[in-house]
């Protein structure tokens, strides 16, 4: 019996690696809803291959057909409500990006899916109702993150009462050994040059900030249950080792692998079991040489402090902490601010935050949408 799967941002880097790893499990896994944001020639191409029950478009452009001659698309945002809550779907791989993705995964975990789930801003923004929705429904979520992938991992056949410390692994990013004045007059595609990962534009640009180890960290708050002073991040230049597990007897465990999403994705699919799947390159660790860590310099990459004194703030901190730099990071990709004055938009935009509750979408959404205002007034 297969497992029925849809994949939220089918056409991003994470929904098409999603999609490699399906391709070696078919025997297991069957591909029944596709939704892109705006690639539509990709979705079709997606479809005409996988034969989805149902297809959708979030922001189809003038002129797109919204089919692919054999069936149509749904459009609009509720297409991903739509394929997360699909009744033939088991897990939800969301891969949006930003907190759209939001309301499809309370959706499917409302419905009792498994969320394997990349889009972290889900947490981010609705940590506690998030995971208040999980236990209620018994829905899962299962991370693709490959840090959180690696903790997960690591906790097989552990108790929660086990765990003393996470450290976090971050490769740097292409700025980790520059100097301050250099990082703020970086440009876009300086930005976009990561020297260990690829993926897309956005979270390559919050690797560059820091910000996504931040957002890592709050993430792992809801994800293990852990107080933020029992989560560390350390960056590890090679991206070998994603995560290190301490337990309370001061023994370590840590994941090892070369840095590609298969793995975590396909984990997350199958957890907890694990099956064969012969496109994972196999780690040497002769012919790979030596492995190194770092301190995160914190006065280099101020995002980071932000987004960790935001969650620890809670509240609607994160929600606004992560809108703002969603905010900042689309203008300077678009050229609007330079890259030095990100940090400086989410500070300001935090700042002006009186920090209200978290506890409904309503409250969330109010927050969401005053702290884009605002943070945007600051982009002008």
């Amino acid at each position: 019996m297969t497992t029925g799967v849809a994949i939220l941002g089918s056409t991003g880097s994470i929904g098409r690696c999603t999609l490699k790893v399906l391709e070696r499990q078919s025997d297991r896994f069957e591909v029944i809803a596709l939704t892109a944001f705006g690639s539509a020639g990709l979705l079709r191409e997606q479809v005409e291959r996988w034969h989805p029950r149902m297809a959708g478009l979030v922001c189809p452009a003038e002129g797109d057909t919204n089919s692919n001659g054999r069936m149509r698309w749904k459009t609009g945002p509720d297409c991903l409500i739509e394929a997360a809550t699909h009744p033939d779907v088991d897990t939800v791989v969301n891969a949006v990006v930003g907190a759209a993705g939001l309301e499809a995964t309370l959706c499917a975990l409302e419905a009792g899916k498994r969320v394997a789930l990349a889009n972290k801003e889900s947490l981010i923004t609705a940590g506690e109702l998030v995971t208040k929705t999980a236990r209620r429904t018994n829905g899962e979520i299962i991370p693709v993150d490959s840090e959180h992938s690696a903790v997960l991992q690591c906790l097989a056949g552990y108790e929660h009462g086990d765990i003393a410390r996470l450290i976090l692994t971050a490769s740097g990013g292409p700025f980790r050994d520059w100097k301050p004045e250099r990082i703020s007059g970086a440009t876009v595609r300086e930005a976009l040059n990561h020297p260990t990962w690829n993926m897309g534009r956005k979270i390559t640009v919050d690797s560059a900030t820091l910000a996504n180890k931040a957002l890592e960290v709050i993430e792992a708050h809801f994800l293990f249950g852990l107080d933020y002073g029992q989560i560390d991040a350390v960056v590890h230049p090679q991206s070998i080792i994603h995560a290190f597990t301490e337990f309370v007897d001061g023994s370590i465990l840590a994941q090892v692998g070369y840095p590609s999403m298969e793995l975590p994705i396909l984990y997350a699919l199958t957890y907890p079991e694990r099956v064969p799947d012969s496109g994972v390159t196999r780690f040497d660790p002769a012919a790979f040489g030596a492995l190194t860590f770092e301190p995160i310099r914190r006065e280099c990459f101020p995002t980071f402090n932000l987004g960790v004194a935001a969650g620890r703030c809670g509240g609607t901190a994160p929600t606004v902490f992560n809108a703002a730099n969603e905010v900042a990071v689309h203008s300077f990709l678009k050229g609007g601010i330079r890259f030095g004055r990100i940090p400086e938009v989410i500070e300001r935009t935090l700042e002006a935050h009186d920090v209200g509750e978290a506890g409904s979408l309503d409250e969330i959404k109010a927050a969401d949408r005053w702290a884009r205002s605002y943070a945007e007034g600051l982009c002008c």
